[in-house]
């Protein structure tokens, strides 16, 4: 607990279901989870304070371990912020813990790594509860192609073929820790781990491996893509709803014992 009238940084963990919001990040006009969680903020503690998030996700796109940063002068315990913050905020969003962090910690510039999964689930009939939480495929698929080609994507490239096309005259080099595909039943699910990543990145990659999987893409046509970058080459961008930022990652544990304990969940 800190002093009342000190300023203080406070990191929360927090998951959300994407499905009613135009994103993370703060719009005119359109909901967003940096917006519900300021307003949440606002109602807890009396004080206007901007909230920092390490990844920045598209409208639809779910989160199980996103993570946030604000400025409070409010002394109150990292755990009172998770327990009143919930209390304000819709069902959809979650404050899993919380941390005093030093004041110049950053939460986009210090982290090191973000982990992204895509889930595809693959069967004859329609969803009804993963509908919102997963891009629903049926017929045949290439599995074995599919997972031969998504270590190619590991490593420092361009991915210029795999971003928005308006990100073509920015930098678009970024380095992929992880790129792998793996089934668990009817799921298909792919694991991408970056250093930071392009707008529409992993699901244009998760696009341009099921047109592999369907036989209307080559792997030598996926290497062309990584090998010969042209700004929104691969047009073939999944849907948002599959699309989960599962960690983000930072070169110590800042957070103490609340962040690790919260996160240690099934995967």
């Amino acid at each position: 607990m800190g002093a009342e009238g000190t300023l203080r940084r406070i990191a929360l963990l927090l998951e959300y279901e994407g499905t009613a919001y135009a994103g993370s990040q703060l719009q005119r006009n359109a909901p967003t989870v940096q917006q519900t969680v300021e307003a949440a903020l606002r109602s807890l503690t009396g004080e206007q304070t901007r909230l920092a998030l390490a990844g920045r996700t598209d409208a639809g796109v779910h989160a199980k371990g996103q993570v946030g940063s604000f400025l409070t002068r409010k002394g109150y315990a990292p755990e009172t912020f998770v327990h009143g913050l919930n209390a304000h905020l819709p069902d959809d969003i979650a404050v899993v813990a919380a941390a005093e962090v030093p004041l110049g910690f950053d939460v986009r510039r210090h982290a090191r790594r973000r982990w992204y999964r895509y889930t595809v689930l693959l069967r004859e009939a329609r969803p009804a509860l993963l509908r919102r939480f997963a891009w629903h495929l049926h017929g045949p698929l290439d599995l074995e192609a599919m997972a031969r080609a998504a270590p190619l994507f590991e490593g420092e490239h361009d991915f210029a073929s795999f971003a928005r096309p308006d990100r073509a005259r920015r930098r678009t080099v970024r380095t992929v820790y992880r790129c792998r595909l793996q089934r668990r039943g009817q799921l298909v699910l792919l694991d991408m781990e970056a250093n930071a990543f392009l707008p529409q990145q992993v699901r244009r990659t998760v696009g341009a491996l099921v047109e592999l999987g369907r036989g209307r893409l080559s792997l030598e046509e996926v290497e062309a893509l990584l090998r010969q970058p042209r700004p929104g080459a691969a047009r073939w961008a999944a849907p948002p709803h599959g699309l989960c930022l599962m960690r983000v990652y930072y070169d110590e544990e800042i957070f103490g014992h609340a962040f690790a304990e919260a996160q240690d969940l099934p995967t």
